[in-house]
């Protein structure tokens, strides 16, 4: 199940304001153009940002099983097919899993399964791209000192959030966000997140069937992500 922070109407509405500008999706982009990719699939596409911005120049799929959060991405420019369901889709030139996405897979179970269906969408030769944390740099040392921050929120009014470190029980790492509403409503998002080593990543992704062609540090966090670009033979 999505957390709450995808799935609840007011907390999909404050999402792309609390996250910025993102432009870390810039790489993505560069990614797409390497690749020669056309027909594309964001998968845990959340509020469609970046699909929305891949939208015109290719064919692209947003996946995400968050209603709400699709509600919000059906409001943004550019023709992209929206879905809640993948029976059916194939013949994709490139998954791309953006964010957290990657780590949202909390037991071997549903991660192994998640990467056969991605293998399974995609054409022969396509890629799947995706990014994920080096457990090594210990991200949640930081989260544990963020701040509460302040934003208005077009069409919402004033919104608070306040971020907690809930739990670090590697490779699971735990957070809840707090939003505070004008109007007085107190809303809670919990997550959880797994840190997977590169070892492991390396065998599940070979276990699937894909062949890794290239791991960069992601050009907005170096030395604490990795972008992986895997194709399927």
């Amino acid at each position: 199940m999505p957390d709450p922070i995808f799935t609840h109407p007011r907390l999909a509405a404050v999402y792309d304001t609390f996250d910025g500008d993102r432009g870390d999706l810039q790489a993505y982009e560069d990614i797409v153009a390497e690749l020669g990719a056309h027909r594309i699939l964001d998968f845990g596409c959340g509020t469609g940002t970046l699909a929305a911005r891949l939208a015109g120049s290719h064919d692209v799929t947003g996946f995400d099983p968050a209603a709400a959060s699709l509600d919000i991405a059906r409001t943004k420019t550019g023709t992209v097919t929206w879905t809640g369901d993948l029976t059916g889709l194939t013949g994709f030139d490139l998954v791309l899993m953006t964010g957290n996405v990657a780590q949202v897979f909390l037991t071997d179970d549903d991660w192994h399964t998640t990467l056969r269906t991605l293998f399974a969408v995609l054409r022969p030769g396509g890629f799947l791209v995706f990014e994920t944390r080096r457990p090594e740099y210990r991200a949640w040392d930081e989260w544990a000192h963020r701040q509460p921050q302040t934003r208005d929120v077009p069409g919402v009014g004033r919104v608070e959030q306040r971020f907690q470190l809930t739990g670090v029980r590697l490779p699971l790492v735990s957070f809840r966000y707090t939003y505070t509403f004008g109007d007085g409503e107190v809303l809670t998002s919990d997550s959880t997140l797994r840190f997977r080593d590169r070892n492991d990543l390396d065998a599940d992704l070979t276990a699937a069937g894909f062949r890794i062609t290239d791991v960069r540090q992601a050009p907005d966090r170096p030395a604490r992500e990795r972008v992986f670009l895997c194709e399927r033979p």
